[in-house]
């Protein structure tokens, strides 16, 4: 299949990624040990990964002259970067994806000029520490252990310091590490994005939901198992044999390999759902619409979107309409052919939900799990940014 090879392409450009880190001794596994440490008055600069083009790995380029990011509103909070992880989606920014949409949200004013987005940094996990506060925040203070999905329009976290809106963090889980936390916020902004917010799920109402999670074993895949788990859903999940006891391990009720035969037969056999959340894209919609509840208000959400894809190619205008029609004319002929809701999911930060998530976490109902599958390698700090630390 054409996402299978999609997916084996991300994880080869994931692990590319990860191992330029290493050979720098940017990459290295640990965490440092609870240290609040605001820049100086005088500091004007701070260590990070940039890229001041956008391409292979040969882009990343690390200096200790990035611009320091400082609180330029009442609402913000600045954050000493203690670990960060790697996304597919950093991967793919790194080449350029969604360029276009994310300048023109960066600043709106370039519509009308060609100033450079250049240099950015990437990364989009983070857990650290809180050094600085704006005068109207409320949620923390310095010294507070945070984490946090950083938007992709603002600079990332593979750096020394972020500044974000304290709306957009949230109190670490104080039953992990900073390098286990930073596996977590992406992939749980998403799957509650998808699964909330375009499904219509939520504690409340899950109770014996039938999902049907397509691609169940990458980080959005395996944190929405266990977000469902908590909330009383019955998951089925579609993935590799090799992957088959993780997602068991992780609660999945009913596990469909896609490698062995006619998969689809096989799902099509089964009760039908009451949500499907597809992590694949491709041509799964052609036939996993079908599995889905007809007139019962179920609800078909893919994570797989033209949107940036278009906007990249077409232009700001001509690729935001040209999507915009596909979802309606996609959307209406579900609802009136079979009574299902067919939606696109984003990710979206959120620091309130990830409250919640931390809940979950020192709770033991989520664990913390390695990004994008065995592949990522959590980036901390501690060397060449700060010195010290310690492995594990």
């Amino acid at each position: 299949m054409a996402s299978t090879r999609l997916l084996c392409s991300f994880t080869a450009k994931v692990a590319g990624l990860t191992q330029t880190l290493a050979r720098t001794g940017w990459c290295r596994v640990g965490c440092r040990r609870h240290v609040c440490s605001s820049p100086s008055r005088q500091q004007s600069c701070m260590s990070a990964w940039v890229v001041d083009q956008y391409g292979s790995n040969g882009v990343l380029r690390y200096t200790e002259e990035a611009t320091l990011p400082t609180v330029n509103s009442p609402s913000e909070v600045m954050i000493e970067v203690h670990a960060a992880s790697v996304n597919p989606l950093d991967i793919a920014m790194r080449a350029g994806y969604g360029a276009k949409l994310l300048k023109l949200r960066r600043d709106p004013a370039s519509v009308m000029n060609s100033d450079s987005e250049f240099p950015l940094i990437l990364g989009r996990d983070m857990s650290g520490v809180v050094v600085d506060c704006g005068s109207e925040v409320t949620q923390f203070v310095p010294g507070d252990e945070v984490w946090a999905a950083v938007p992709p329009w603002k600079q990332g976290s593979l750096a020394q310091y972020v500044t974000l809106t304290e709306y957009e963090v949230s109190h670490k889980p104080e039953s992990v590490s900073h390098t286990e936390a930073a596996s977590i916020p992406y992939v749980a902004s998403t799957a509650l994005s998808a699964l909330v917010c375009a499904g219509g799920l939520c504690r409340e109402n899950s109770s014996n939901k039938r999902v049907l999670i397509i691609g169940g074993s990458g980080g959005v895949g395996t944190f929405s198992i266990q977000l469902l788990k908590a909330w009383g859903a019955h998951v089925t999940v579609t993935c590799s044999h090799n992957a088959e006891g993780l997602v068991r391990g992780l609660g999945a009720d009913e596990v469909v390999d896609y490698t062995g035969g006619d998969f689809a037969e096989q799902l099509e056999t089964m009760e039908k759902f009451d949500v499907i959340l597809d992590n694949i894209g491709g041509d799964t919609e052609e036939w996993a619409m079908g599995l889905l509840k007809p007139w019962s208000g179920a609800k078909y959400t893919t994570l797989v979107t033209p949107l940036l894809l278009n906007t990249d190619s077409m232009g700001l205008l001509d690729g935001a309409i040209n999507a915009g029609v596909t979802l309606c004319t996609k959307a209406l002929q579900e609802v009136i052919s079979n009574g299902v809701f067919y939606r696109w999911g984003f990710y979206f930060p959120d620091g309130p939900a990830l409250d919640q998530v931390a809940k979950l976490v020192d709770a033991g109902k989520v664990q913390y799990c390695l990004n994008f599958s065995q592949y990522i390698r959590h980036l901390s700090f501690s060397s060449p940014l700060n010195g010290g630390g310690e492995e594990m």
